[in-house]
């Protein structure tokens, strides 16, 4: 129990240190910093694949095959765009406008 209230609070913490970035060359030196190539490269495609969820019209098979990010990684990502009450991912794209 102790572990997961570390968790939230540490989460809440980074989540507190991205608001703190003044626009997104910031937010990206600090990604750079915080990541290994790996998990920027994961948070990336991933973000690539919410985009184009929400633009519509591609298969889990054709967003694969144009990003090489796995069906399961792109089921998991339509999941918390479109099920899930967290609505993160819906959040940005609004506010970017950038959907549909």
């Amino acid at each position: 129990m102790a572990h997961a209230q570390n968790d939230i609070r540490h989460r809440q913490a980074l989540a507190r240190a991205f608001a703190m970035a003044r626009n997104a060359e910031e937010v990206e030196r600090f990604l750079v910093d915080l990541c290994t190539p790996a998990e920027l490269r994961a948070l990336s495609e991933r973000w690539h694949v919410a985009r184009l969820l929400d633009k519509g019209g591609m298969s889990y098979r054709d967003i694969s095959a144009k990003t090489g990010v796995s069906t399961t990684t792109i089921g998991r990502v339509a999941r918390f765009l479109n099920e899930e009450p967290h609505q993160g991912y819906r959040l940005i794209l609004e506010r970017m406008g950038e959907t549909e």
